[in-house]
């Protein structure tokens, strides 16, 4: 069964919402027969990356806040994120433009590491600071899950995988997705926000069963045979 999940990494509460889901379909037992699929969405497309502006300070800009304001609203989210097992610090969060971290994301999804490049931009982004936008911080994220160091760096001074992001987007709005986590199961089921672990076991249950109905597996009966490995 799949799972599709829509994010943009400079979504707080998406970050929290990978680790409530994971704790969920950890305790599944039909975890293994669960795929699980990132999908782009992007908050706020027009953002201009600002290397030198944190994300309190950028808040506190656009919305009229003063810092402190800013900061107060961020402590909350950073408590919630611990609760989480994560780590948030917002005074080094760098504004940036998440178009080429969705691009870079794609990448890694064409290699089978799309949950590893999620986990690592959400790292990059919410606990170390680093500006997700510039391609040499996400050629050394690529590296670190085992992509290449070069194919990055070529990808992301091309339009690669620009066509993908957007594919993605416009799919989010004929789903009706209107803000992110969203977390897709099966097409059958939606789940808008960092829900509580409970509702994402539940509702992993109530999809995979309907599926398992679905798509029963085939009742083999076992005889001699030659497998692709040569052996017989």
């Amino acid at each position: 069964m799949k799972v599709e999940i829509w994010s943009d990494v400079m979504c707080p509460f998406c970050y929290i919402g990978k680790r409530r889901f994971e704790t969920a379909l950890a305790q599944s037992t039909h975890k293994d027969e669960i795929q699980v699929e990132w999908k782009s969405f992007q908050l706020n497309p027009d953002m201009v990356t600002s290397p030198g502006t944190n994300i309190n300070q950028y808040l506190a800009k656009i919305k009229g806040w003063t810092l402190e304001q800013a900061e107060e609203m961020n402590a909350h989210v950073t408590d919630m994120a611990a609760e989480a097992g994560l780590t948030y610090n917002f005074d080094k969060a760098i504004v940036a433009n998440s178009f080429n971290a969705h691009r870079f994301s794609h990448l890694a999804k064409k290699h089978g590491l799309g949950d590893a490049a999620e986990e690592q931009l959400f790292k990059a982004y919410f606990t170390d600071g680093k500006n997700t936008d510039d391609i040499n911080t996400l050629v050394e994220l690529g590296t670190a899950i085992g992509l290449d160091a070069a194919e990055v760096k070529q990808t992301l001074e091309s339009d690669a995988y620009a066509g993908e992001v957007r594919e993605d987007i416009i799919e989010a709005q004929r789903l009706g997705v209107r803000g992110v986590p969203f977390f897709v199961l099966d097409r059958k089921y939606g789940i808008s926000g960092a829900q509580a672990v409970p509702v994402f076991e539940e509702t992993i249950e109530k999809a995979f069963t309907e599926w398992q109905q679905e798509n029963p597996k085939l009742n083999i009966v076992e005889g001699d045979s030659c497998g692709p490995d040569g052996n017989c």
